[in-house]
């Protein structure tokens, strides 16, 4: 159930329709903005009259949700949230690209990589330090050094950087990544989505290779219910039958989630494809069907890359997909 409050409803009225309302046992999540609050009651709302709601002179209506994620429901939130890290812009018509190794291996590998992103015109810096590997022998990463020298390398080229976290116990590391990315296999970590719903940095959550558009926005849920508005989603490939590429991209997803949710939509046609050469053609047929973002990796020498080497672009083909995500973009406005 969601209260629609009055246009400038007087703060005394405010909390004594909360009053009321937690006295019946509901738990109240205040959202909206200053001017437009509404409450958002989850819990035993049984005892809650919606008829007698609405003779407090703050509420202007009362509505009963079919949706089961009201804070990221596009039916209160109508507008498109815009996410903002440094200078880029994600969400209500801006578009940002997010490029790099899949993996910072060494100093001279993320520096170099950093010019190169920049240099494509890049908004965004990734790299892993903590890579949760499907097999424990592979390389998962340098840890709290790789991500020191992701900071550094972003510090020197001014692009603010993306990681993956994995768990809470990492959370202090984080401290100076401008974004924390939550990973397919972490996606319905609650207790982890809990604990990054009370930062205010941004987090970029990732949809699982097995999950639905419905679990995806109830775990963004997760995270808005918490306090963090800044939530970026991102279709990263879900698992189907065929073998021919390491994912199945639901390119559908991007104007489903948009007719869903507020919040914006990003791709990553990297780990969907699993080939160099799909993640171009991928890219460019996400940002045509209205992704805010496309995250893509690049590796200065992906044939030695320890990680993900096979669907890393090479730098050149970095800058000649910027390019022409710009002209596609320009093309369907």
């Amino acid at each position: 159930m969601v209260i629609l409050l009055k246009q400038h409803a007087p703060q005394a009225e405010q909390e004594r329709l909360l009053a009321w309302l937690r006295e019946l046992g509901a738990e109240v999540r205040v959202t909206g903005t200053p001017e437009r609050p509404f409450f958002c009651l989850t819990g035993d709302i049984s005892r809650i009259d919606p008829s007698l709601a609405a003779r407090f002179p703050a509420v202007e209506d009362v509505l009963r949700l079919t949706e089961p994620y009201p804070l990221c429901s596009r039916r209160l939130h109508p507008e498109p949230t815009v996410v903002s890290v440094g200078g880029a812009r994600f969400g209500g018509g801006n578009f940002g690209l997010i490029a790099g190794p899949c993996a910072v291996e060494s100093e001279e590998q993320i520096f170099t990589a950093a010019r190169q992103a920049k240099a494509a015109g890049v908004c965004l810096l990734r790299g892993g330090a903590f890579k949760p590997r499907t097999s424990p022998y592979d390389f998962s990463g340098l840890g709290a050094e790789g991500l020191r020298l992701l900071i550094a390398a972003g510090h020197e080229t001014g692009l603010p950087v993306v990681s993956e976290l994995m768990s809470a116990a990492q959370l202090d590391a984080f401290a100076d990544v401008d974004v924390i990315q939550i990973g397919a296999r972490n996606m319905q970590n609650y207790d982890l989505l809990r604990t990054l719903g009370r930062s205010e940095k941004p987090v970029l959550l990732k949809r699982g290779v097995g999950a639905t558009l419905q679990e995806l926005l109830l775990s963004a849920e997760y995270l808005l219910a918490a306090g963090n508005p800044r939530v970026m989603l991102c279709e990263r490939g879900i698992r189907t039958f065929d073998t021919f590429t390491r994912g199945t991209l639901d390119l559908a997803a991007v104007p489903a989630l948009h007719e869903m949710t507020h919040l914006p939509v990003l791709v990553d046609p990297s780990h969907a494809a699993g080939r160099a050469a799909l993640v171009t053609p991928l890219a460019l047929a996400a940002a045509a069907c209205g992704a805010d973002g496309v995250m893509a990796e690049m590796h200065p020498d992906p044939l030695h890359a320890r990680c993900d080497g096979a669907q890393a672009l090479l730098p050149e083909e970095l800058a000649a997909l910027s390019q022409r995500l710009h002209a596609v973009r320009e093309a369907c406005r």
